[in-house]
């Protein structure tokens, strides 16, 4: 044999344990995918023995480097912090972390009904007509401003031949009363000296009594026409007609008694120069500090509607808001279930009453004052109405406590780590998460009420398991 054919065969024995190292750790990672986590786990530590006969010295530089989780400082504990994870303070604030305090306290279990806000029926509104026939001279609001009770609206030049007669009657009969007036003075003075007799000065006395009579009637039909007490008043000590009439805004309605004294100027009827007769609307005025919740029952909800009308509960509304947040107000009043079931829907009406809230007062520099409320007409809502009663439980927000199959845990605060701890959910809905009283938590325990779920992928991580995207939580 040359020496040509023993080098190859030298050659080709160096190259057997190279090839032979690889066709080990394939069938190494093809077995693996057929097995279980633990043992994929225990192949791929004999097949890092291997490695050093295929590429020695590829991860050297990083072999000493340590792991970091995603939310804590270090994630290769030991296998029993498995269950608990420290977040650090960048963590928390990356998942929006919020804590919740365990109290004990009664809960009671609701059913949800869909419902809309809506204006009181004749009382949220009101419209301004025309008392007279005139010509519209001037316009104070503007449309979505704000007015008080008797702030001036609108001017109307006075056309009206009644008005016209009434207050012309009206001075003719202050000026016959002035005159009538001293001359009883004059006669009382001879029927005194005797130089007249008495039936003469009666006679004047029984005239004047009746331009009294005569006076008091024009006043009251002035002010039934539209004109204030004060208008007529000004009439008779200025001895001048009318020109003009300003409508102001009405007194609000006397249920009206927990809010600022406001009208909205929902919509203005007229423009300046319109000429209106008696009767003619000319503004609506909008009241919102009291609003219904007009909701709708089905029949399997009508017997809980009746339990609570006739035991006075209170029931809770969540309100719809920006991005998509509700809101819940809580102690509200249910008023009353409408006597007829809708033949389209098959729903009941039944009505809330809603006091609001004034969330803007804010007069400009041009002196237009504008004003907001908390709740519109046309808002969307949902009333719960209760049901049944649990004392002494533990309520959660739902976003606390996670599911995971057959289990639901939440996560402890214990100084800088959470710790999972199991417990009982005995209701879920779609605020609160009930859980049973049986010593997993005590009261004064500190849990993750917001980016609880984000702990429990980090915590899995942390395991060695990727996060199982169908896992339930609490969103």
């Amino acid at each position: 044999m040359n020496s040509r054919t023993w080098r190859g065969r030298w050659f080709g024995l160096r190259r057997w344990p190279f090839v032979a190292g690889i066709v080990v750790l394939l069938l190494l990672f093809a077995v693996g995918i057929f097995v279980s986590g633990g043992s994929r786990h225990q192949l791929a530590s004999v097949a890092s023995g291997w490695l050093p006969l295929v590429s020695a010295g590829a991860d050297e530089d990083h072999r000493d480097e340590p792991v970091h989780g995603a939310l804590g400082e270090e994630s290769h504990e030991a296998a029993g912090a498995a269950t608990s994870l420290e977040v650090s303070e960048k963590g928390r604030k990356s998942i929006g972390l919020t804590l919740a305090k365990v109290e004990l306290q009664d809960f009671a279990r609701t059913v949800v009904m869909p419902a809309m806000i809506v204006e009181q029926p004749g009382r949220s509104e009101s419209t301004v007509s025309a008392p007279v026939t005139g010509i519209v001279t001037q316009i104070h609001p503007i449309r979505g401003g704000a007015v008080r009770p008797g702030d001036p609206l609108f001017e109307l030049r006075l056309t009206h031949e009644d008005v016209v007669e009434k207050q012309s009657s009206l001075l003719r009969a202050v000026e016959e009363l002035d005159v009538l007036k001293l001359e009883v003075a004059r006669l009382e003075q001879l029927a005194a000296s005797g130089a007249l007799a008495g039936k003469t000065l009666l006679e004047r006395k029984y005239e004047q009594q009746r331009l009294e009579a005569a006076l008091r009637a024009d006043k009251q039909a002035l002010v039934l026409h539209g004109l204030t007490e004060e208008q007529v008043a000004s009439i008779i000590d200025q001895r001048m007609l009318l020109p003009s009439l300003t409508i102001a805004a009405p007194p609000l309605p006397s249920h009206h008694t927990v809010h600022d004294d406001f009208y909205e100027v929902a919509q203005i009827s007229v423009k300046q120069g319109d000429h209106v007769v008696a009767g003619t609307p000319l503004a609506t005025l909008a009241d919102y500090c009291e609003l219904y919740i007009e909701g709708r029952a089905f029949e399997h909800d009508t017997a809980a509607l009746s339990t609570a009308i006739a035991e006075e509960s209170t029931v809770s509304a969540l309100v719809e808001g920006g991005g998509g947040r509700k809101t819940e107000v809580t102690g509200l009043r249910l008023l009353y279930v409408e006597g007829r079931v809708d033949p389209d829907s098959r729903a009941q009406k039944f009505y809330v009453a809603l006091p609001n809230e004034m969330v803007r007062n804010e007069t400009m520099s041009d002196g237009h004052r504008f004003i907001g409320w908390r709740y519109r007409p046309g808002q969307r809502v949902e009333v719960l109405v209760p049901v049944e009663r649990w004392p002494n439980r533990v309520v959660l927000p739902v976003a606390a406590v996670v599911q995971e199959g057959m289990e639901s845990f939440v996560f402890l605060q214990r100084g800088t780590r959470f710790e999972r701890t199991n417990v009982h959910v005995e209701h879920r809905d779609a605020q609160w998460a009930v859980v049973a009283n049986d010593g997993s938590l005590f009261p004064g325990d500190l849990v993750a009420a917001t980016g609880a779920y984000q702990i429990h992928l980090a915590l899995k991580a942390q395991a060695g398991g990727g996060p199982d995207p169908h896992a339930g939580h609490g969103h």
